[in-house]
């Protein structure tokens, strides 16, 4: 820790991350506890144009932070927990999971004509943007007759390139325009697309070796959303797969009944295999490898080798 005794909290510099950077610091702030806000730009934030899935690395959001804290620049950073690789980097360390924000992805229909035409359930060929090799996979499953087109940039770019372009829609995580609080009068809720692991909540992490920043930080932890992201995370981890990999999870408690449900994809969405469960006891804390290993057994290992050896 400095010597200010000020906890240093890291974020990425756009304005949804530093909203969530904002709220870290407030309840820390309600402990007696010092903050202050070191925004960094991620190599993701960098280059808009390239689709997440075709970088080809893992933590693009989040390695330029990792760095800071090994280096002591930052004493925790805060993540959209859904960018945060499985595998933390060595020497870092989950402090806390914040309660859980929406989990769901929405359409945002270019204007009031195109948001008729996709309730409609009438065939035609829309023009649909997203950045995320996830979402696309599961709207070509649902609407093969669509056409996809990347969309990269914080929301508020992203919200402007749809107006720029003749697209028909653009999906969205709803956490992050609930939390900007943007009124959205097209707006569809895509109840049936399930979300990528962990998305909507924000993750804390620190240094292996800060005890006391990470008990401080322990105070914050929602462990009903923690347990759920794990699952997810788990099923993630299990199956290998990364931001090239359509993969989706979504885990609630249900009384004292862990549910869950996952899904994997091939890229073009033609082949998708889904799984569902409920969980209660000791093997409600390995949910996610047992959701795992029962979609593995319906053929998803067929899909990872295939999304690899295109890859290669």
């Amino acid at each position: 820790m400095n010597s200010s005794s000020s906890i240093r909290i890291g974020t990425r510099d756009s304005k949804l991350a530093l909203w969530q950077a904002a709220q870290v610091k407030t309840q820390l702030e309600q402990q007696g506890i010092a903050c202050i806000l070191v925004p960094v730009k991620s190599e993701g934030d960098l280059d808009l144009v390239t689709p997440l899935y075709a970088m080809g690395v893992e933590g693009v959001f989040t390695k330029t932070l990792d760095a800071y804290l090994l280096s002591d620049r930052i004493d925790i950073a805060v993540h959209s927990m859904k960018d945060v690789p499985t595998q933390l980097a060595a020497g870092i360390v989950q402090a806390a999971v914040l309660q859980r924000g929406s989990y769901k992805d929405i359409l945002v229909a270019k204007d009031e004509q195109a948001k008729l035409q996709l309730m409609s359930g009438v065939s035609f060929p829309a023009v649909i943007a997203t950045g995320s090799i996830r979402r696309k996979a599961q709207w070509l499953h649902r609407y093969p007759g669509h056409r996809i087109e990347s969309l990269r940039g914080n929301v508020q770019t992203r919200m402007q390139k749809l107006q720029d372009n003749p697209w028909d829609g653009a999906i969205f995580a709803a956490a992050g325009l609930e939390r900007m609080k943007m009124v959205l009068p097209n707006r569809i809720d895509l109840d049936w697309m399930l979300p990528a692991p962990a998305q909507g909540a924000i993750m804390v992490v620190c240094r292996e070796k800060d005890e006391m920043i990470n008990a401080q930080c322990a105070v914050l932890n929602d462990e009903a959303t923690a347990s759920c992201v794990r699952a997810e995370r788990d099923f993630l981890a299990a199956l290998m797969g990364g931001c090239s990999t359509p993969i989706s999870a979504l885990a609630q408690w249900q009384g004292n009944q862990l549910q869950f449900k996952g899904n994997i994809l091939s890229p073009d969405g033609k082949d998708c295999l889904e799984y569902s469960a409920g969980y209660t006891g000791e093997s409600a804390a390995e949910a996610g490898l047992f959701a795992a290993e029962a979609i593995k057994a319906l053929g998803a290992s067929r899909i990872v080798e295939a999304i690899r050896a295109d890859k290669s």
